[in-house]
């Protein structure tokens, strides 16, 4: 298996300005690994597999939300977390981009 902490994978910003390609770049990640099932609810991921997701995704954050969610040990919790922090930026996003559609 491949070592999940050099996986070729640019870190989450604090900003969360790469929320959107972080998390399709996680997902196309996981796919192939099987470790996909570990952010979904009710889950049965093995503790095995949780804790691979733990260390890739920490990996994959920048310092600050390292220390900031430090205690938490479960990848669908920090992954909920992170999506209620980061999330409404997608709506942003898609509504510049309709925005700029209709003025082109």
């Amino acid at each position: 298996m491949t070592n999940l902490a050099e996986l070729e994978f640019v870190a989450l910003d604090i900003t969360g300005k790469n929320h959107l390609s972080w998390i399709l770049m996680l997902k196309f990640t996981w796919m192939p690994i099987g470790l996909g099932d570990t952010i979904k609810d009710d889950n049965e991921a093995s503790s095995q597999n949780k804790a691979k997701a733990m260390i890739f995704l920490r990996c994959h954050l920048h310092e600050e939300l390292k220390i900031e969610y430090l205690t938490i040990k479960d990848p669908l919790i920090l992954w909920q977390n992170l999506k209620e922090r980061y999330n409404h930026q997608k709506t942003v996003i898609i509504q510049k981009a309709c925005y700029d559609w209709i003025h082109l």
